[in-house]
């Protein structure tokens, strides 16, 4: 039997014509990549701080290039990365332990959602998966709001996620009107980018970490892990899962 097996390539992030990061990605919706990471990654505040946007093909891998205000370019002078990073990594090259575990805002939404609808969204994004049923090598990050409206897949896992916060950001959907469905472990880092997002719930099929879960309760962030259909444990601010 032959498998398809998934691509995973080198994508540099660029800002302003400095490299600021370089990730093994699955080179597709690289420009919702660069847009999702550089909110995630608080490089800028707002999509409108991203001026241009180009993605650049070479035979070693993808440039995503984009040209930021100033006052963008001065905050990623704050964070700022230089790094090869591996899919499990999403922290890699921080320069500092603040950086590293940096101060969130506290999420504002108050979204709740049924128990039902837990179950029901680690189900339904298995069904937004194609890369993943052809080659069982990637994750997937979808947008539960009455059912998967949005999701995307790479090698990495929180890659993933942040391709699902810039196509949310494309196609004008709030992350604080829905939550936010792994198929992942629970990070540190996979917390900062849906605390940053704006989203307030947090879906997985794997376990939290202990880090994550302080995290996710400090930012107001409600986690359900674990959650494979048939039931799930709540880590944090269990009072959006009503009944």
């Amino acid at each position: 039997m032959h498998r398809a097996l998934p691509q995973e390539v080198p994508v540099a992030i660029v800002f302003n014509g400095t490299t600021q990061a370089v990730m093994m990605a699955t080179p597709d919706r690289l420009d919702a990549f660069g847009i999702g990471f550089a909110l995630t990654e608080g490089t800028v505040k707002a999509v409108a701080d991203i001026e241009t946007l180009e993605v650049v093909e070479h035979p070693q891998g993808f440039e995503v290039r984009m040209w930021i205000t100033d006052d963008a370019a001065k905050r990623m002078e704050a964070r700022r990365r230089s790094m090869l990073g591996p899919v499990g990594c999403g922290l890699c090259g921080i320069d500092s332990l603040e950086q590293a575990l940096r101060d969130l805002p506290p999420v504002q939404s108050a979204i709740t959602l049924t128990a039902a609808e837990v179950d029901q969204a680690t189900e339904a994004l298995r069904q937004h998966q194609p890369l993943h049923d052809q080659t069982r090598a990637v994750h997937a990050a979808g947008f539960w709001r009455g059912g998967i409206i949005a999701a995307c897949e790479d090698v990495g896992r929180h890659n993933a996620l942040d391709k699902l916060i810039g196509t949310l950001v494309q196609q004008g959907i709030d992350p604080a009107t829905g939550a936010i469905v792994l198929t992942s472990r629970v990070s540190v880092d996979m917390v900062q980018k849906t605390v940053i997002a704006g989203s307030p719930i947090l879906i997985a099929v794997s376990a939290p970490t202990a880090q994550a879960v302080a995290l996710a309760e400090s930012a107001h962030l409600t986690v359900a892990a674990l959650a494979r259909g048939d039931g799930f444990d709540i880590y944090s601010h269990p009072e959006r899962i009503t009944a």
